[in-house]
């Protein structure tokens, strides 16, 4: 198949979506597809550049308002597409609702008649419309799964939620769940010494290394973990914190720059401003490093842990000691104390102390890094991409 992948946010801009969708199109291609990224214009670059692993990349949409209704149309023509595939994360797309509506508007612009569009979910999030917009925001959400000719999720938590809000007569896409995988496949730099690469960031021998990946985001707990780092630091322990990759990312960088400010503060409040080191935007290899370099992850988000967050996945497949927050709707795949340590949101003195346990159990350590390499093994891009096209030829089959 001939497949366009549309998404707001690509490489080398920062960001889970865009490194999404990089991995599961080189997965695509090397099952024998067709692909192509559509996505914004970068500077005055524009037109067809190949990517590595064969994926031919289309910086043609010169903004996501309105006007991306005709240029994706036009694009997706003379590409001779036979399936259109949204990576939909509202943030991605400058919080303007037009990529929501395009499933609904495709008569008004003559989208092609025998051409779906299946959308990915990364999240619900709502887009701006105007103030006080209220529950119209959450509708146009609804309109892009209603009218979209199948609708992907990634995690249970999404899938319940729209097998409620869109199961009405007459508007019955498919619904099929599809995880994500890890954006950072683990490959160390050559010649990487565990040791030399902790002493880089001062931290030493009998110190434990605190691993934190991700941007600085309100729904990440980053004051959650400050607070948990400066309960143990009360304590005596011999601790330190490494955030692993960029501060803020490419999109939606207003609100994580406001949140990573207050971290931050928070961290010189507590006094915790000399027990933390950072890489900033690194290398995949240079992620490994850090990955391998700290001694347990902590990810304490604020909605719970979820198969959504390319974080976590990340940590899975590094085979890290990780401890997270208890998910929002049970996951049967999360075994506390086997292939992770579970604490409530925004429980700082639970995150603390499990984050001890680690410490002071060696055994347990190795046990969660087996478990969690062992889970990571059901999110391979190799299966996404497989599960991807099935969708994608039921939802072919089904056009006139």
């Amino acid at each position: 198949m001939k497949i366009g992948l549309v998404t707001g946010e690509y490489a080398p801009m920062q960001g889970g979506v865009g490194d999404f969708t990089g991995e599961v199109a080189r997965a695509l291609v090397a099952l024998g597809h067709e692909i192509y990224v559509i996505t914004g214009c970068m500077s005055q670059s524009m037109g067809r550049t190949p990517d590595a692993g064969g994926v031919q990349i289309e910086r043609v949409i010169e903004g996501w308002g309105w006007g991306c209704w005709r240029a994706l149309r036009d694009k997706a023509r003379r590409l001779g597409l036979d399936a259109v595939n949204i990576e939909f994360q509202t943030a991605a797309y400058g919080m303007h609702p037009a990529i929501n509506l395009l499933p609904l508007a495709r008569r008004l612009i003559r989208w092609p008649h025998s051409l779906p569009i299946v959308v990915t979910f990364h999240d619900l999030r709502a887009p701006y419309l105007f103030p006080k917009a209220g529950p119209l925001r959450r509708q146009v959400v609804l309109a892009l799964a209603r009218h979209a000719d199948a609708v992907i999720v990634t995690n249970p938590e999404d899938e319940r939620e729209l097998e409620a809000e869109i199961r009405t007569p007459g508007a019955k896409p498919e619904i099929a769940r599809i995880p994500i995988g890890s954006n950072i496949a683990p490959c160390p730099p050559e010649g990487y010494n565990r040791d030399a690469w902790r002493a880089r960031y001062g931290v030493r021998p009998d110190e434990t290394l605190i691993g934190y990946f991700g941007f600085l985001h309100p729904l990440k707990g980053g004051e959650t973990l400050i607070r948990a780092l400066a309960e143990l630091a009360a304590e005596g322990c011999a601790v330190k914190l490494l955030h692993i990759g960029g501060r803020t990312g490419s999109s939606d960088a207003d609100t994580n720059a406001a949140y990573a400010a207050r971290v931050e503060s928070l961290a010189r409040e507590l006094g915790m401003a000399d027990r933390m080191a950072a890489t900033g935007f690194v290398t995949p290899e240079q992620v490994t490093a850090s990955f391998y370099a700290a001694d347990v992850l902590a990810l304490p988000y604020v909605e719970g842990a979820s198969f959504r967050h390319g974080t976590f996945q990340a940590a899975l497949a590094h085979g890290r000691a990780i401890v997270t927050t208890c998910p929002s709707v049970p996951l049967q795949e999360l075994r506390d104390g086997e292939n992770v340590l579970l604490v409530s949101p925004g429980d700082s003195h639970a995150l603390a102390e499990n984050i001890r346990r680690i410490m002071e159990d060696a055994a347990l350590r190795a046990r969660l890094e087996h478990g969690a390499a062992e889970l990571a093994q059901m999110f391979t891009w190799d299966r996404i991409a497989a599960q991807t096209v099935r969708v994608l030829e039921r939802a072919l089959g089904q056009q006139p």
